[in-house]
């Protein structure tokens, strides 16, 4: 890259990146919440990585693991995130999937998010000019202060607000646009999608949890938020349902799966109680939902590379279960924290937005949970039952799996392991 290139982004990219080093330099001393999922992530990501140097990968494709810093930094760091982080993000990993040129899996991932998110965020940037035009500023509790006052129609600064939040729901991988995580998922290199999806929708809920802080200040407002976000996670539960439960390919479950997770949490802010708009995200913490997310999704993407697509007849496990089983059920241990089988952390995670819902009284969008919970579980057991497969008299296959994923798979499910043993722990006390 031209030195001149070089000294020309910096100025642009000074402030997000100081403001990245400062949230790490305060999550690190603690190394709690995110901080250590993100680190297995990471590690997870460079011995697959390792796996792709084996096979004759490039050292420049083995310096990709550089490119992963920043997306492992956003994860550990919630939720501070910053307003400029989600813009980052994108290019980030589109310029990651452009430069694969030869691959069109890569290529076609990397045009269909731009073209989301592209469009998302210049929706989202015009809703907040619109904001700051209606209020005469550019501050979030003046902005609140000032609409309380009812000076104008509420038609400019209501449309104003709903296009402000659209970036969020679609990093999210809300419905109609759950597709990218599962089309990342199925394109991308396995070292990439996990820490790409996991640092886009960590980028969308910090967006949302940032645009709506202090809006119990203008009840009108936050009436509207809540239906907004409400009827987006209600949709976005279903929609992700129903397409669950035709999937046949295992990234495209997984990718399916991360979406429903950010529906979860579309769900946790539209249940808020005590009458503080980020309450609602406190008893799902967003570092909480983070480090799992992206923990969940570095196994259960491994995993699904070893996995065979549905079959119409029963057939022999693959040879990831036939020759390394506790690997397998390692891997399958994140598949199911993912889907929120009971006995794992995304399990917790999932009832305590429901037991949010309740004392906020949203039936509809409790129902719209349970709908979504029946489809991942449903999804889960369809997976075991393909992993093991039916009883073959044949011997299994002489060539093993190489060990750096199983590695990975061992690595990722012990932290989650742990998580689940802390949780418990923690809620005997």
């Amino acid at each position: 890259m031209s030195p001149l290139i070089v000294v020309s982004i910096l100025p642009a990219v000074h402030g997000p990146l100081s403001g990245l080093v400062k949230a790490l330099g305060a999550m690190l001393p603690a190394l709690h919440g995110p901080v250590i999922p993100a680190l297995a992530c990471l590690a997870a990501a460079a011995l697959l990585l390792l796996l792709e140097a084996r096979e004759g990968a490039g050292a420049m494709e083995v310096a990709s693991l550089l490119v992963l810093l920043p997306l492992a930094g956003v994860v550990a760091t919630a939720p501070h995130v910053e307003a400029a982080w989600p813009a980052l993000a994108v290019a980030l990993v589109v310029a990651v999937l452009a430069r694969h040129r030869e691959d069109l899996l890569h290529s076609e991932c990397g045009i269909k998010l731009l073209w989301v998110m592209g469009a998302a965020l210049a929706l989202s940037w015009g809703g907040l000019e619109l904001l700051a035009i209606s209020t005469g500023t550019r501050a979030l509790a003046e902005q609140w202060a000032v609409l309380r006052l009812d000076l104008e129609s509420s038609i400019g600064w209501s449309t104003a607000l709903s296009l402000s939040l659209l970036v969020g729901v679609v990093m999210l991988g809300g419905a109609p646009f759950h597709f990218w995580p599962a089309d990342l998922f199925q394109g991308a290199r396995p070292w990439l999608a996990p820490l790409a999806v996991a640092g886009i929708q960590v980028c969308g809920a910090g967006w949302l949890l940032s645009r709506v802080d202090g809006i119990e200040q203008f009840p009108t407002g936050q009436r509207i938020v809540y239906s907004l976000l409400g009827t987006a996670a209600w949709v976005a539960l279903v929609a992700g349902g129903v397409t669950l439960m035709v999937q046949r390919r295992p990234e495209r479950r997984v990718g399916t799966l991360a979406s429903l997770n950010g529906a979860l949490m579309l769900a946790s802010l539209a249940a808020p109680h005590r009458g503080a708009m980020g309450a609602g995200a406190r008893d799902i913490p967003l570092a909480l939902w983070a480090g799992h997310l992206a923990l969940a999704l570095a196994g259960a993407a491994t995993l699904s590379r070893f996995a065979a697509v549905s079959a119409g007849s029963p057939s022999a496990g693959p040879v990831l279960f036939r020759r390394h089983p506790w690997s397998g059920i390692l891997g399958l241990y994140a598949f199911f924290s993912l889907a929120a089988v009971p006995g794992t952390p995304g399990a917790r995670l999932w009832l305590g937005v429901a037991r949010d819902l309740v004392s906020a009284g949203r039936v509809g969008l409790l129902l719209a949970l349970a709908v979504a919970w029946l489809a991942a579980f449903g999804a889960a057991i369809r997976q075991l039952r393909e992993a093991f497969g039916v009883v073959t008299p044949a011997a299994p296959p002489g060539r093993p799996v190489a060990w750096q994923p199983r590695a990975a798979m061992w690595l990722t499910g012990a932290v989650l392991v742990w998580m689940a043993l802390s949780g418990i722990a923690g809620t005997s006390q």
